[in-house]
């Protein structure tokens, strides 16, 4: 299925190439579908997936994506009044529904932001924030440990259920 994210490389490849009223249709085009601003002078790492197709994510034009970043829809990675740089965000990032990255900030490797957090510091690498404003919840690794654990616990209650039904 197509995804702003498919569109946004083609018109990065063609701001690359000084072909920028073409990439400004395309940026247009993304706007329009998906209701989202995605400029292709913005760097975006190889592997990062917006869910839903990208609605309503918001993208700075100077903002830098590390690879694998995993966002979901209503997601705004921008500036803050007074402050001229933008976030950097690392490699392996989940950033959940709603959250809010904003001003002269880094984002570590394999961080995992919460839905509707709202980040306006530095997040060191291998951390869970949450909140408003984020704070430090726990590690990554322990989040996904208790993670999959909970997972698992899931998945044998509902087999339990599937083999005690009648029929």
């Amino acid at each position: 299925m197509l995804n702003s994210i498919h569109l946004y490389r083609i018109a990065r490849w063609l701001y690359l190439k000084k072909l920028s009223i073409v990439s400004k249709m395309i940026e247009l085009l993304i706007f329009l579908i998906y209701n989202s601003r995605i400029p292709s002078s913005c760097k975006i790492g190889d592997g990062t997936y917006l869910g839903y197709g990208g609605i309503g994510v918001v993208i700075h034009a100077r903002a830098e994506i590390g690879d694998n970043v995993s966002s979901g829809s209503n997601v705004t990675i921008g500036g803050r009044s007074g402050h001229f740089d933008v976030p950097k965000i690392g490699n392996n990032v989940e950033i959940a529904t709603g959250a809010k990255i904003l001003g002269p900030i880094a984002i570590g490797n394999n961080v995992v932001i919460g839905a509707n957090a709202v980040v306006i510091s530095d997040v060191e690498a291998n951390w869970v924030v949450v909140g408003i404003p984020a704070k430090k919840l726990k590690r990554t690794e322990v989040y996904k440990k208790e993670l999959g654990a909970r997972r698992l616990e899931c998945h044998a209650k509902s087999t339990a259920f599937r083999h005690n039904q009648p029929g």
